[in-house]
């Protein structure tokens, strides 16, 4: 994820930060706060953060300035929302004029989970994965794109993100034939997504994919 963050950033607000190990991956002076749900996890990355908050964003937003941050960071967590369009609306009052959001998000077209779907006819649930049990939305590029802008951001970049890589050149070879009946975007686990504030509404055209 990190290619999708942008040049300059000074004040980073991550919700699920885990235990904060991924602000290493930013670089110059920069204040860094977190929200995380699980308290052990919040206690780590305690260590490594300005300020973490423990609790769900919906517990602690009052907690957390308004117009205030350049760059929001949502790693595999959007999907995990009651109400990921609230929410999109919500952390937009947090950012100040032109900041953005980097988020991760898993694909449901990933060439697996089709294959589960159409060729298995099945839907199981499992424990982590596209079909984490704990997964409340579920998004494909076109879906995804669409929620940020209706929400009112303009998209600057996405892209798929961690590739399959088949163990056999069977499976290899099955994901090729997948790409070239249902399109690129099936060979991808999930999507990373950089969406700036106050886009005009519905009126902007789907960045093209990249397929590496």
């Amino acid at each position: 994820m990190v290619r999708f963050l942008p040049v300059a950033y000074s004040r980073v607000l991550e919700i699920g930060c885990a235990d904060g190990e991924f602000r290493q991956n930013l670089t110059g002076e920069h204040e860094y706060r977190g929200v995380e749900p699980v308290r052990s996890a919040a206690n780590t990355a305690s260590k490594r953060l300005d300020n973490v908050l423990v609790g769900t964003y919906a517990e602690v937003e009052g907690d957390i300035p308004n117009d205030y941050f350049d760059l929001v960071i949502c790693n595999d967590v959007i999907e995990h929302m009651v109400d990921h369009d609230k929410f999109l609306g919500a952390i937009k009052h947090k950012l100040s004029h032109g900041g953005c959001i980097v988020a991760s998000i898993p694909n449901v077209r990933y060439v697996t989970n089709l294959f589960g779907l159409l060729v298995q006819k099945d839907w199981k649930y499992e424990e982590s994965g596209i079909r984490d049990r704990t997964h409340m939305r579920y998004f494909t590029r076109k879906s995804l794109v669409r929620t940020f802008v209706e929400n009112g951001y303009s998209i600057s970049m996405v892209e798929g993100v961690n590739p399959y890589h088949g163990r056999t050149l069977t499976r290899r070879l099955a994901c090729s034939v997948a790409v070239l009946v249902f399109g690129g975007d099936v060979k991808f686990l999930q999507f990373g997504i950089r969406a700036i504030e106050n886009s005009p509404p519905n009126r902007l055209p789907l960045p093209a994919i990249k397929h590496d």
